[in-house]
């Protein structure tokens, strides 16, 4: 499929070196890239922003990208032209990613088809760009790997941000006890516009003590944990027998007993969206439309940053005092 002749080039955000958010370098010539065989070509309007974009540009990340590439894989925008052989998308339609091949930061990009999916009316661009990562983070970490059932609690800690709120409007929409921390009183607000029946601040020096008690004789079922080099020891002692931390995000390492695993047979379980097989991504895909659908699913936009300003907007996501919502780019 032929590109516009008009638009052969275009503004992307392009990594030569890995480093601090300082080698985020905006270009304006960059090549508009052409879909190949089953990929689609899309004109971004929004791109989300996720922690490990940072950690994957630091140089600190088990996946290191072949230099230089462009950030970024939830993109929400409209189909500009598709490949061979794609017949679920045409020229115009709305869509999200779930990542893309060549980059998310850049007002083109080209995604398989098989990672894009259809972004209905009653959500915005910028909410489309608050969906892919989150939302099947959090149902992987939630269903297929911490295997929750109705009825059963989960504790988000760190429930303000993009997979925390996600978290906390599925498993509410599952039939959980939702508990939910964050760092401010703005956060804790939003968290409970958004599933959690109960919301702590993480900055109080006694708020486990009063996550115990609420949960109170038999602890916690499971845990969404963002922070796992800071809480992991704490999780431990707030979980219910066969109670489960899963391992979202991390930035460290932690010292734990693992006796505190022996005594209630819990598990620490790591979470990695990357290895969904296609079979648990469709499955992922199927729930958060039916979500949408239902009405249940409401990404929350927090932080909008022009693509101007990526270097900030990575230095906010790991630095700022207390997240809420998904931070975009806007295109």
């Amino acid at each position: 499929v032929a590109m516009a002749a008009t638009r052969s080039v275009m503004r992307a955000v392009r990594v030569f070196e890995f480093g601090g958010p300082e080698v985020l370098k905006l270009q304006s010539d960059v090549l508009v890239p052409v879909p190949k065989e089953n990929q689609v070509l899309i004109k971004v309007h929004a791109c989300g922003v996720n922690p490990v974009e940072t950690y994957i540009r630091s140089g600190t990340y088990a996946r290191k990208p072949a230099l230089p590439y462009t950030p970024g894989s939830d993109v929400a925008g409209v189909i500009e032209s598709v490949g061979e052989r794609v017949t679920a998308f045409k020229k115009g339609d709305r869509v999200f990613t779930l990542e893309t091949v060549s980059g998310g930061y850049a007002e083109y990009a080209v995604a398989a088809a098989n990672r894009v999916f259809p972004l209905p009316d009653k959500l915005d661009f910028r909410q489309g760009a608050a969906i892919g990562v989150p939302y099947f983070t959090a149902y992987r970490a939630l269903f297929q790997k911490g295997c929750a059932k109705a009825g059963e609690s989960v504790l988000v800690h760190g429930a303000s941000g993009g997979v925390g709120l996600a978290a906390c409007q599925i498993a509410r929409a599952c039939g959980l006890k939702v508990l939910g921390t964050a760092g401010t009183e703005e956060g804790m607000n939003v968290i409970l516009r958004n599933g959690a029946h109960q919301a702590f601040n993480h900055r109080d020096p006694n708020y486990t003590e009063r996550i115990k008690a609420c949960t109170a004789p038999g602890g916690v079922d499971i845990i969404i944990e963002m922070l796992s080099n800071i809480n992991l020891d704490a999780d431990l002692q707030l979980l219910s027998c066969a109670g489960r931390v899963m391992v979202v995000g991390c930035r460290g390492r932690i010292e734990i007993n693992p006796r505190d695993t022996m005594s209630k047979e819990s598990s620490i379980i790591g979470v990695s969206l990357f290895l969904a097989t296609e079979e648990e991504r469709h499955e992922c895909a199927t729930a958060v439309l039916d979500g949408i659908e239902a009405g249940w699913l409401k990404p929350v936009v927090g932080l909008e940053y022009p693509l101007e300003k990526v270097a900030k907007a990575h230095e906010d996501i790991i630095c700022s005092s207390g997240a809420r919502g998904k931070m975009v780019l806007l295109l």
